[in-house]
């Protein structure tokens, strides 16, 4: 059977700089920033003092009441995400569909702020008085769960699990998904809602987080000052779906989906491999997978996390596979204003460069001051720059070794 052809029909977004698309790609061209003090933990408990999160978002605008008490924060930001996607796709999921809408939805550590909720009721008052339904909150997968449940998608119904790469495996499987004929429609993306005591401890102590103490410069990819990543939260969906559906019911299109490269570096449980040879690897088979030279790639969304090592072997992985075109190919990194959201980060930057593709615009790498002479290519210095962008590439790497290159391009019938 011929593979199908998969578009971007539905976006839908979250974020620290906007709860909605339009407010998001609105901060992100303009170099807004989400990041600040942290609020959701104490501050003075810890080294890293910043993050960026979620602010006056409103789960009843989008769930019933009785549900939301029901979800963690992350499957709330993914329903709400998931919401928005299909709307903006104008699809009405009924029966006449219902069995061949999917879900994806991954998540890097799931509810992490219910399971602390519930130990702590566990160890002040006994197992009697632990929720019915900490569990189904805690647990990764609920975000797609839920999703599906709310919006009656009885198709395929998955998580992808691999740290922060989450949101893009989740992306990259659902397309395989559409392309193969297993579903029509996919809603696929990531969330993530991790600014609680025992993430923030965990990553303070593996050295990941910045403890600089200045918001404004704290999440500084590329730059030579950088200091680790800014903690963030939120979600990111793409509606995807087969090129015929789209056609069928007149959909507007956004993009399409073309390439996905997964790979494990097999190297170290959180450092990536030497010279981003994995890294390179995923984008070489993503490119190979949609078909496309590494010269015609317009854009590539960076994983960027503003660590030592990521940024410096994500530069080197660039330059070994592009070779000469490494310095004509614009790179930034949208962590610099969002923070790095773990597992929805793929989702939201899949977003990103959904949107940079449809408006003509590359986002910048904000805070961007002292180069790195390890760190050499275009980083779009602290502003967006208007230009034609035909293909993008969106690399997402996460702890374990996950390697995530997803390649969008501009629709053409």
């Amino acid at each position: 059977m011929e593979e199908r052809r998969v578009v971007v029909t539905g976006l839908g977004a979250v974020t620290p700089v906007g709860n909605d698309v339009n407010s998001m790609w609105e901060s992100i061209i303009t170099g807004k920033s989400g990041v600040d003090f942290v609020t959701r933990v104490n501050k003075d408990d810890f080294p890293a003092k910043i993050a960026a999160e979620v602010k006056d978002f409103e789960p009843t605008a989008y769930m019933d009441k009785k549900d939301a008490r029901k979800m963690d924060a992350f499957t709330q930001y993914a329903v709400a995400a998931s919401k928005m996607a299909v709307e903006d796709a104008g699809l009405t999921i009924d029966d006449s569909i219902a069995n061949r809408v999917g879900v994806w939805i991954g998540s890097g550590i799931g509810g992490m702020q219910t399971y602390e909720d519930q130990f702590r009721k566990f160890l002040d008052k006994g197992h009697k008085r632990v929720s019915p339904f900490f569990v189904p909150m805690m647990i990764p997968d609920m975000a797609a769960g839920q999703v599906s449940i709310q919006l009656g998608a009885k198709g395929i119904n998955s998580c992808t699990v691999t740290a922060c790469a989450s949101g893009a495996n989740s992306i990259g499987d659902a397309y395989k998904a559409v392309q193969r004929g297993d579903v029509d429609y996919i809603i696929a993306g990531g969330a993530e809602a991790p600014i609680t005591n025992m993430s923030f401890a965990g990553f303070s102590s593996a050295k990941a987080l910045s403890f600089n103490q200045d918001p404004k410069t704290a999440s500084r990819p590329f730059d030579k000052n950088r200091d680790g990543f800014v903690m963030g939260e939120g979600a990111g969906i793409l509606l995807l779906e087969s090129l015929e559906t789209a056609q069928a019911r007149g959909a507007h299109i956004y993009a399409e989906i073309v390439g996905y490269g997964s790979t494990g570096d097999a190297y170290h449980i959180t450092a990536p491999a030497e010279h981003g040879e994995g890294a390179g690897r995923s984008m070489k088979q993503a490119l190979e997978d949609a078909g496309i030279d590494p010269t015609d790639v317009d854009y590539i969304n960076a994983h960027g996390t503003s660590t030592d090592l990521n940024d410096k072997y994500e530069t080197r992985a660039i330059k070994d596979l592009f070779g000469e075109h490494a310095y004509k190919v614009a790179v930034s990194s949208t962590k610099s204003m969002t923070g790095h959201l773990l597992g929805a980060a793929g989702g939201v930057e899949s977003v990103i460069s959904v949107k940079s593709i449809t408006d003509g615009i590359i986002p910048p790498t904000t805070n961007y001051e002292t180069p790195d002479p390890e760190c050499d290519l275009d980083y779009v210095p602290n502003e967006a720059r208007k230009q034609e962008v035909n293909v993008v590439v969106s690399n997402s790497l996460g702890f374990g070794g996950h390697n995530v290159a997803l390649v969008f391009k501009k629709f053409d019938a």
